[in-house]
């Protein structure tokens, strides 16, 4: 063997110690938390920033509509002013001055003008709405539908959460899966390369077949590094998600991937209606499709006029002048908005534009789930095609390699063609192991089409 590839196998094998000593230190400064697919559901539904964000248009939705009920509810309103006076020029009508006998009939005291410097008076007010051309009932039952969509968003937003936790764990699960399978190629490749080696050095292997081997040694060693960089950002990216320390390391379960051969008996017919009946978007489109129907009818209520039934209290008080109390009233109030009858066509256009807005927004979402429906449920048959036949390219890939290395033993093949069968085994493995994750998230997926993912997690 030449210095020079002495120097190569030292470097390698000094990267080693240090990203084996590297790695122990990390490990060891890191906490290791099993972790189970439901698990990481709750987490993700309790840490997720989008389902806050829905939860508090929720809660404004809720006020909104509490604020809708409250307008049928009696006003009652309390006015009240203590005032200081200059000396005001008051000129009474009525007779101030009283006769000798204090009846106010005689003549001969002189009428005075009282001294007025103060002044206070209170006024209660009470009304209750009878009728305003049903734009509290109208409002009531608007905001009532809107609430009701609010909280459909938020389940959708729910499902979408569970959808995204479901691919990152399965992400996750395939960066691991990568760092092992390549590990294992390294040993195999770091034995073929000693093995290699005692045959250079006796004269029985071509120097060239030797730096083959070592050159793809470093390739696997290169894409070990690249796996555990995957491996690092798939495990952050899910800490995040689950609002987990960023120094967690996840220890997922392995046998959620466990291959299932039996394809769910319903078809695609059925899952689409299912989708019809349960999606969250579509319920909540029809949500405020009835709010925006209310919204029209609270608008066209301007036209009318409000009838209130009032009562209220009168109590005032002017020195030397006045005195009221026990002044209750009571009555009927009308009030009507004559602006309305050229003001209202506008605004009836303008809540009209609304509800062709969300009817077409409906019809545009019905295409969606059909489309969306069909795609996912395509994608489901076609990962279970795919595990399938990577069964059988592992089989064939494994065959392969063996028959090429025993040729190779026996001078019948070259380097070039073991090594490639080494790769194709490689990859082969690899193609597996992902396609069994991708089969759990394109089902989940198809459920998430249809409306029924959370359900189904539950």
């Amino acid at each position: 063997m030449s210095s020079k590839s002495i120097y190569t196998r030292l470097y390698a094998l000094a990267s080693g110690i240090l990203l084996t000593f590297f790695f122990q230190t990390a490990s060891a400064q890191q906490s290791v938390k099993p972790l189970s697919l439901n698990e990481a559901i709750s987490l993700s539904i309790q840490n997720s920033k989008q389902l806050k964000v829905g939860n508090a248009k929720v809660d404004e939705a809720v006020a909104s509509l509490k604020t809708a009920n409250e307008r049928q509810l009696p006003d009652f309103s309390i006015t009240g002013s203590y005032l200081r006076l200059t000396q005001p020029n008051i000129d009474l009508k009525l007779q101030l001055g009283n006769d000798n006998n204090g009846n106010g009939n005689g003549g001969g005291t002189k009428n005075e003008t009282p001294k007025v410097n103060q002044a206070a008076y209170g006024i209660a007010n009470l009304s209750i709405p009878v009728f305003s051309g049903m734009m509290i009932q109208a409002g009531k039952e608007s905001a009532r539908y809107l609430a009701a969509a609010a909280k459909l968003d938020v389940d959708q937003d729910k499902e979408e959460v569970i959808q995204n936790t479901i691919a990152a764990y399965s992400n996750l699960y395939k960066a691991k899966q990568a760092v092992y399978l390549v590990q294992e190629n390294i040993k195999q490749s770091s034995e073929r390369v000693r093995e290699f080696t005692n045959k250079e050095q006796n004269g029985l292997l071509a120097r060239n077949d030797l730096l083959k081997a070592e050159l793809q040694e470093s390739n696997y060693e290169l894409a070990l590094m690249d796996a555990q960089n995957s491996l690092k950002i798939a495990n952050l990216n899910m800490n995040v998600m689950l609002g987990l320390p960023d120094n967690t390391l996840i220890e997922i379960d392995s046998a959620i991937f466990k291959v299932n051969n039996n394809i769910d008996s319903r078809g695609v017919t059925e899952f689409e209606q299912l989708a019809y009946e349960n999606r969250k978007d579509a319920a909540a489109l029809g949500a405020r499709e009835k709010a925006a129907n209310a919204g029209i009818k609270s608008v066209k209520g301007e036209y009318y006029p409000s009838i209130a039934v009032t009562g209220g209290y009168i109590a005032a008080y002017i020195p030397n002048l006045l005195t009221i109390t026990n002044a209750i009233t009571g009555g009927v109030g009308l009030k009507y908005n004559l602006s309305s009858l050229w003001k209202t066509g506008s605004k009836i256009n303008g809540a009209k534009a609304q509800l062709a807005e969300v009817q077409a927004n409906e019809a545009k979402l019905r295409d969606g789930i059909h489309l969306d429906v069909f795609q996912s449920y395509e994608n489901y048959v076609l990962s279970h095609k795919k595990m399938d036949t990577y069964i059988k390219a592992i089989e064939q890939s494994e065959e392969n390699y063996r028959i090429t290395k025993n040729k190779h033993d026996n001078n019948l093949a070259t380097t070039t063609d073991l090594l490639d069968a080494d790769v194709a085994n490689l990859q082969a493995h690899l193609n597996y192991a992902y396609a069994k994750a991708d089969a759990l998230v394109a089902y989940n997926k198809l459920l998430q089409a249809a409306g029924i993912l959370d359900s189904n997690n539950k």
